[in-house]
């Protein structure tokens, strides 16, 4: 029955997709565990496809764009998030289904990042999905165990094995206000334990992660990481986005550098850099900016393990007025070049 709806989901989806250049390949490619993450959240891909954007690699063919990330790039690992019951349909168990297969195909490490929203979550949004609405404390840590745990066995059963799994998305005052808000007592530490232990039971050697916004900005850091030391929260790796201005870059990534060491040592945890991005029409303050992060911590993993740049195929403005991705008509900036190395 699974195999029958991702079918289904896989035809419609391609039914709608421009013609790529990218072909499954005919046996299991093996997915390397990475030591530190050059990655790239793709997850409005699909949509893009259905509404007719393609990408171009650096000959000027059309590419699939994971695979053009992949060889023309250096990424090594693909982020995708998922929303319970989106309006239409974008970033739900299936569609992240079809896209976590098609990483996988490509021997692509993937992370899965769980927002536990209807749509986005973050520092602004952490609305609690419509059908969960209604549930108390036990009953969101229920249905949070029962959403990681329909996504995760979906990827088994499909032999997705992500390497990263996150907990919530920029989780600066929790998830799913209000009960889920900081200041709830164990409430926030009680819905992460769920999430972490649906993770387990499932994937044993997944990384889980909890994320927060605004990587520069350490008290936001120590007032989750205190609170769940002090509530026996569960989780591998911290999270962080960075998003610097272009005019401010250097100071703010140097007040990065210095929280994740920080973090890391206080917290004996190592971190993740989950999203970065900068002005789509800055790739080279951009460059200077991924390789100044790099050339501090080098890619042995041991304090960073890695850096996501969120949707850098996006093209500028889309969705509504998105300016932070790395494509110019198409095809990528030099912003990624240090994932090159």
């Amino acid at each position: 029955m699974k195999k029958m709806i991702f079918s289904l989901v896989a035809v419609l989806l391609a039914a709608c997709a421009p013609e790529q250049t990218y072909n499954p390949p005919q046996k299991a490619v093996e997915v390397k565990e990475v030591v530190f993450a050059k990655g790239a959240d793709v997850s409005w891909l699909t949509q893009m496809e259905s509404e007719g954007l393609t990408f171009k690699n650096a000959a000027g063919e059309t590419t699939e764009c994971m695979q053009l990330l992949r060889d023309d790039c250096g990424v090594n690992g693909i982020r995708l998030r998922v929303w319970v019951n989106p309006e239409e349909g974008w970033n739900n168990i299936d569609d992240v289904l079809v896209k976590a297969r098609r990483a996988a195909s490509l021997g692509l490490a993937v992370m899965i990042d769980f927002h536990f929203s209807d749509t986005w979550a973050d520092p602004a949004n952490q609305k609690v999905p419509a059908k969960w609405a209604y549930h108390g404390i036990d009953g969101l840590c229920k249905d949070v165990r029962d959403h990681v745990t329909e996504m995760l066995e979906k990827l088994k059963a499909y032999d997705v094995t992500p390497q990263w799994v996150q907990i919530g998305n920029e989780t600066r005052g929790g998830l799913m206000y209000p009960l889920g808000e900081l200041g709830n007592g164990a409430n926030t530490a009680k819905l992460f334990n769920a999430g972490y232990d649906a993770v387990k039971a499932i994937f044993p050697e997944a990384r889980v992660i909890i994320h927060l916004d605004s990587g520069d900005t350490l008290w936001l850091y120590a007032r989750m990481f205190d609170y769940l030391k002090e509530n026996d929260g569960r989780y591998d790796m911290i999270g962080m986005s960075f998003y610097p201005a272009t005019d401010t870059w250097e100071s703010q990534t140097n007040t990065l550098i210095s929280n994740i060491k920080t973090v890391a040592s206080a917290y004996s945890k190592p971190v993740m850099i989950c999203e970065i991005g900068m002005s789509w029409d800055q790739g080279a303050v951009c460059k200077r900016m991924i390789q100044k992060i790099m050339d501090e911590f080098g890619q042995g993993g041991e304090t960073l393990k890695g850096i996501f740049y969120w949707e850098p195929e996006a093209p500028s403005g889309y969705n509504g007025g998105y300016q932070l991705g790395c494509f110019r008509d198409g095809s990528p900036t030099e912003a990624l070049d240090p994932f090159k190395n």
